[in-house]
């Protein structure tokens, strides 16, 4: 221990370079506002990058969707936003590959996700991470702020690789559950579609490529949530007569798509690409009543993915055609009298030509 401490007196003297939070060396400047800390060097930099999104589903970060991530960063500043929790994400994410450096920002107020300085931060990045938390502190704090404008560039014109695990990949779709009321599990959701904490929101907040009608949930298998999402999809179609994509991930597990709209899944567990058809409508969806969506055992194709640590699988996000899907088993989901059900489907020719207009060919 002792010649630990006298190593980092030493380099501390030597070359002026100062320790900040996540145990790593960094130049000697100080924190931008609301920074929790960092590692490296976060002069800004400008590098190469490629586009990407990846939602991942919680627990256990997947070493390996980082790795995917800061090789399309081409080697520049990662950014790490929070509204609570502490920068252990720094020393994490800066040794699993080359970057300059990994700074944490605590935004936990809608004056600091307001400040100037604060947005250039995340301007300046070329990896942009949302941790978990309260998806519903991220909308309090950070939507119609400069913030959410920074996180906005750089999704759609800046296009670097941008990702978020639990709370953060909640807020990636473009219709999102904010679970401001507190979270609905799957069987609450299905008898009552319109409990009080099934609060939806339409595409006013991130703006992610390909995720416009997509919403997204995680935990998936571990939370038993496949119900409650088939109910979002229920009322995203009721509420706003748009026809959504479902995108889950289960926890260990993330969903990488690239600049082009194809995905892969990464990790140990499972992922989820839900399509509706607005030639399937939900048979009874009203208030206090159980959600019946059946459609001849029909309602839902779904299409599972086992992930891998190289990655697995394709499912073509950027204009879900089903007979590109690759890697993975289809199944028909549907639920009535609050229960979900599920049959895998004998993949076909025909079944998979088998597509309502809500479905692109």
């Amino acid at each position: 221990m002792k010649s630990i401490l006298t190593f980092i007196l030493l380099v501390t003297l030597v070359t002026g370079c100062k320790v900040h939070s996540g145990g790593h060396f960094a130049a000697n400047i100080e924190p931008h506002p609301g920074s929790l800390g960092y590692v490296g060097d976060i002069t800004d930099v400008k590098t190469k990058t490629r586009g990407a999104v990846v939602l991942m589903g919680g627990g256990k970060d997947v070493d390996s969707a980082f790795k995917w991530m800061i090789e399309r960063s081409g080697g520049g500043n990662a950014v790490v936003i929070r509204a609570s929790g502490t920068a252990a994400y720094n020393p994490y994410i800066f040794g699993l590959g080359k970057l300059k450096s990994v700074e944490t920002l605590l935004i936990n107020t809608r004056a600091l996700a307001d400040d100037p300085a604060v947005a250039q931060v995340i301007r300046n990045a070329e990896l942009l991470w949302i941790a978990g938390g309260d998806q519903a502190d991220y909308m309090k704090f950070w939507k119609g702020t400069r913030t959410s404008a920074a996180l906005n560039y750089l999704l759609n014109e800046k296009k670097v690789p941008f990702g978020g695990t639990s709370a953060g990949c909640a807020i990636l779709g473009g219709i999102y559950y904010s679970g401001e009321e507190g979270s609905i599990v799957s069987d609450s959701a299905m008898i009552n579609p319109f409990d009080k904490k099934v609060t939806l929101y339409n595409n006013d907040f991130l703006h992610a490529p390909f995720l416009r009608n997509v919403i997204t949930d995680q935990h998936y298998l571990t939370r038993n949530r496949e119900g409650r999402h088939v109910t979002f999809l229920a009322r995203i179609i009721n509420d706003w007569k748009i026809y959504p994509i479902g995108i889950a991930a289960n926890e260990k597990t993330a969903v990488c798509i690239d600049d082009l709209g194809h995905a892969k899944v990464i990790g140990d567990s499972k992922a989820y690409f839900i399509i509706s058809d607005k030639s399937k409508t939900p048979e009874i969806i009203t208030p206090g009543r159980a959600l019946r969506w059946v459609d001849g055992n029909q309602a839902l194709r779904v299409y599972e993915i086992q992930g891998t640590g190289a990655g697995k699988g394709y499912f073509p996000v950027n204009d879900i055609k089903v007979d590109k899907a690759l890697g993975g088993e289809w199944y028909w989901w549907w639920t009535e009298n609050g229960k979900l059900f599920k049959q895998q489907i004998a993949v076909t020719s025909h079944v998979l030509n088998r597509r309502g207009d809500g479905v692109k060919k």
